[in-house]
């Protein structure tokens, strides 16, 4: 299967998090998009592996993904090896994506920085054909995406450009809250954490309130870009004004 966007989060929820409105926006305007999960996300301090995975199975709906796949790396542990970057070759090599999105290069969580350069580096290497991977002993073909755009997750870093997610910001928000166990909670069962509070939320909607405002429009979200993106022509500065 080909897509046009293929998603990477180190842990899931992090594709909700940083770029679902972006994701579900494209899908909307019949784009085919996809998610790739590196870890389980076994080392979060509340819910388990198996709740993770039923959550982030309700939020590929909302997010109208056409696939969904779990690499299972060690979450805290997965190292920027040649093991690891084989994985995420083949995956890139089997989507074909045009468009790579994974996590900022450095956020709060250590994770999400190197998986950023582990899926940076997977997406060049990719594009060498001397590299071989298979599927189902199925010689793949080698494959590079135009372009790897890193979302801004936790920590505030100017982006490169945004994208208008307004139409589809409560969708967003519907993704995270999939996530039962992590999120909007006031369940006491289990020890709270950073994200796990009400008002965790609010940080979210601020941010991508203060992205919109940037471009003249309500929600945005945020992205870097090592590589200059390009235009043929203004059309793609003009806003529709309504």
């Amino acid at each position: 299967m080909k897509v046009d966007i293929l998603a990477f989060g180190v842990h899931p929820d992090d594709v909700e998090l940083g770029c679902s409105g972006t994701l579900i926006a494209s899908a909307a305007a019949g784009k085919k998009v996809a998610v790739i999960d590196l870890t389980g996300g076994e080392l979060g301090t509340r819910g388990t592996i198996e709740t993770r995975k039923t959550e982030a199975a309700d939020a590929a709906k909302i997010m109208r993904l056409s696939a969904r796949e779990n690499l299972f790396m060690a979450d805290g542990f997965f190292q920027n090896d040649e093991t690891n970057i084989r994985k995420v070759i083949t995956v890139i090599r089997k989507y074909k994506p045009e468009i790579v999105l994974c996590n900022a290069p450095e956020d709060r969580h250590p994770d999400h920085g190197r998986s950023s350069k582990l899926v940076a580096d997977a997406a060049f290497l990719s594009g060498l054909r001397k590299i071989e991977t298979s599927i189902n002993d199925i010689q793949q073909e080698h494959w590079r995406p135009s372009y790897v755009f890193h979302y801004i997750q936790d920590r505030y870093l100017k982006p490169d450009f945004v994208f208008d997610i307004s139409a589809y910001f409560e969708e967003k928000i519907k993704s995270i809250l999939c996530y039962k166990t992590q999120f909007n909670t006031t369940d006491t069962s289990e020890p709270e954490t950073y994200i796990s509070n009400p008002d965790f939320l609010e940080t979210i909607k601020g941010r991508a309130l203060m992205f919109g405002k940037r471009i003249g429009v309500k929600y945005a979200e945020g992205y870097l870009s090592a590589k200059t993106p390009g235009v043929s022509n203004f059309d793609a500065f003009i806003q529709q004004v309504t």
